[in-house]
């Protein structure tokens, strides 16, 4: 999967010289991503976020092209994964795409989100969340919430009671809506001097309630496909056993991150009771399943799952063991199982299985291949 099967040809750009009232509103109005802002003198491409505006002291008479921050171009070709981990790193929600020379799109982060949606149900939320959270308290104040949304480069933050119980959470966007109504609102005429000063204001006044949560054992699939239905950046996470309490909080550039793989050449890999283990590394483990998947080169591997269950049954003081290794490519899911007293032969067992069914999965490639290309001959006959 590359840029051109998620991007848009349809994207929203803004001159250099438009004013930063302009893109105010429409970022609200419209419910968007961010705008990219186009200059013909260098035609440079630029971006222009919810956050940024956030970030902004500037008045709505300064033009988009002073605001606006540099991204990445990508390229039509670029990979999925590469894209996952420029967004990330260059923490934007939008980026333009080109062919060759010429801008002829978008990418948004929740357009990549949502097609990868499916295959991240091999990961749970504890994997992924940010467990040092950032709160605020129900008597702090709108100044007090940017302060700590800038200095701590978020993009919500939990509101919490004196106790430490969840109430309400306050996103970038509820703060940037208040700055676009404030500028809006009248100050002259029988309203003058009614409107107070917005950074007095209580947070109380912009944070949401109830607030979306989800716990750490839930599906990430699932926590990404409520943010992407409900178009929330980000869930609260709670322990299940009390639902009011701030455990961490899961965004969708923590998935971003889990996409690339931290950054490293290594496969990510979720692991269930790995301290069966006796000898093998987690380390270890990816590489080998990532070796057997390399051994195919027309598929790449996205992630892998590795699933130990101990028996009750023993041998010698070894446990009989269970393991089975999916993984998914960007081209299908495969997965092998086995069964041997002790959790390292078990793993070896099951990546047999898998590199077995891989290679006959490579064989039927090969088949269809073979009886596409005879079928094509016989057309042209």
């Amino acid at each position: 999967m590359d840029v051109s099967d998620v991007a848009s040809s349809e994207y929203r750009a803004v001159d250099a010289e438009t004013r930063l009232g302009r893109v105010r509103s429409s970022l609200e109005a419209d419910d968007t991503d961010g705008v990219l802002v186009t200059d013909p003198d260098t035609d440079d491409v630029s971006v222009i976020t919810a956050r940024d505006l956030l970030r902004s002291h500037y008045s709505d008479d300064t033009t988009a092209g002073r605001v606006a921050k540099p991204v990445p171009a990508l390229q039509r070709g670029t990979g999925a994964r590469e894209a996952a981990r420029l967004l990330a790193e260059n923490r934007t929600t939008v980026a333009p795409v080109f062919r060759g020379e010429d801008l002829w799109g978008s990418l948004t982060r929740d357009a990549l989100l949502e097609a990868v949606r499916d295959r991240l149900d091999v990961l749970d939320v504890e994997d992924v969340a940010t467990r040092e959270v950032v709160t605020v308290t129900t008597d702090a104040t709108i100044g007090e919430v940017v302060d700590e949304l800038r200095d701590n480069e978020v993009s919500r933050l939990p509101v919490v009671r004196d106790d430490g119980r969840l109430t309400g959470i306050v996103t970038t966007s509820d703060v940037v809506e208040v700055v676009v109504d404030d500028r809006e609102a009248p100050t002259s005429g029988e309203r003058r001097g009614d409107k107070p000063d917005l950074l007095d204001l209580p947070v109380t006044d912009v944070s949401s309630d109830p607030v979306e949560t989800t716990v750490p054992e839930a599906s990430l699939a699932d926590a990404v496909g409520t943010m992407l239905d409900r178009r929330y950046d980000g869930l609260v996470v709670t322990p299940e056993s009390s639902g009011d309490l701030v455990a961490g909080v899961v965004t969708k550039t923590d998935v971003l991150r889990a996409l690339v793989d931290d950054g490293e050449d290594v496969v990510r890999v979720q692991m269930t009771d790995p301290d069966l283990l006796e000898t093998t590394t987690r380390e270890e483990v990816a590489a080998r399943i990532e070796a057997v998947v390399e051994e195919d080169s027309e598929v790449d591997l996205v992630d892998a799952r590795v699933r130990f269950q101990r028996h009750e049954e023993d041998r010698r003081g070894r446990s009989l063991v269970r393991c089975v290794v999916r993984v998914w490519t960007d081209d299908e899911q495969l997965a092998g199982t086995g069964e041997e007293y002790g959790a390292d032969g078990a793993f070896d067992a099951a990546l047999e299985t898998l590199e077995r069914n891989l290679l006959d999965r490579k064989g039927e490639r090969n088949d269809e291949e073979y009886r596409g290309r005879l079928l094509d001959k016989l057309n042209e006959l």
